[in-house]
């Protein structure tokens, strides 16, 4: 079989015997599923009948499974390991988005997430839009970075096991945002990633912030060369990266990757990818490389 398609349930929903039926019946050529993770993960390989839009076939499976809440990834079934990871932070690693929480403390978190959630959405350019939301910052204390992340910031399920796991098999992994370094070397250290880069809030002598952030802004274009920096240093080859993100800016290195995934994305960033999860945490990204569940690393 040349190809898979990789069916994950929502955690909270497992799938029943008809659902993946239902899906193998719609595949040409399908061979006997592989369960990963009895209930909850499987594998159908198929072998289309000629060239394959795999993004269309995960479309039409999704059809096919009507409202469950099965994620669907459509695959070549060779090289699904990846050897490196590199992924947004802000609502993917984490659940929250760390501009708009930094801004709750002056009062302003509904006007500047408002503003955050028109640039994921590709309404407005990233830059200026960032540099606007840190104009409102100014004055506030850099020390509010740390109640931030201790009673705002929550991880996103599987994240820490996604990272050990593809570590444990020798992926190199990179978080990589648009956010700012104060959050990021914290967050991964924290999931276990090997390396982060983001934006620098400048501070002042004071130890506030001054409302200006180093240029110039890591975004799209800087998160792309992210990825083929560390692709070139490693000496990998395109097909053995893995890139996750759910935002306009994460769009160029999801569209660069071997495997792009649109996490619980902006709407723009789903139709965009070359596969989306929508239900499953962030373990999904270790059954699309075939992992099985007796293989995770725990948290």
């Amino acid at each position: 079989m040349t190809h898979v398609a990789t069916l994950i349930a929502d955690p909270a929903q497992p799938m029943r015997d008809e659902m993946w039926r239902r899906a193998a019946r719609s595949l040409p050529a399908s061979g006997a599923p592989v369960w990963l993770d009895p209930g909850f993960a499987l594998d159908i390989p198929f072998t289309p009948p000629g060239e394959s839009d795999n993004r269309a076939m995960a479309a039409a499976l999704r059809a096919a499974l009507g409202d469950a809440r099965i994620d669907v990834v459509v695959q070549q079934a060779g090289g699904r390991r990846k050897r490196m990871l590199l992924a947004d932070m802000d609502s993917t690693m984490i659940g929250q988005e760390c501009v708009d929480e930094l801004a709750g403390f002056i009062g302003q978190k509904a006007r500047v997430a408002a503003i955050t959630e028109r640039a994921m959405r590709g309404e407005i350019e990233f830059a200026p839009a960032l540099r606007e939301r840190v104009a409102l910052l100014a004055g506030l204390p850099a020390a509010a970075v740390d109640e931030v992340i201790a009673k705002r910031i929550t991880l996103t399920p599987g994240g820490r096991t996604l990272v050990r796991t593809m570590r444990r098999h020798g992926a190199y992994t990179c978080l990589v945002s648009g956010g700012f370094t104060v959050f990021t070397a914290r967050i991964a250290a924290l999931i276990g990633f090997d390396e982060n880069r983001g934006n620098r809030l400048l501070v002042g002598d004071d130890g506030r912030f001054l409302g200006q952030v180093e240029e110039p802004v890591l975004g799209r274009d800087a998160k792309l060369e992210t990825l083929r920096e560390l692709r070139r240093k490693l000496g990998l080859a395109r097909h053995e990266t893995l890139v996750a993100g759910d935002g306009a800016n994460d769009l160029k290195m999801i569209g660069e990757a071997g495997l792009g995934v649109a996490f619980r994305a902006k709407p723009l960033v789903a139709e965009a990818a070359a596969a989306r999860i929508d239900y499953g945490d962030l373990t999904a990204l270790l059954y699309a490389q075939g992992y099985r569940r007796d293989e995770f690393a725990e948290e």
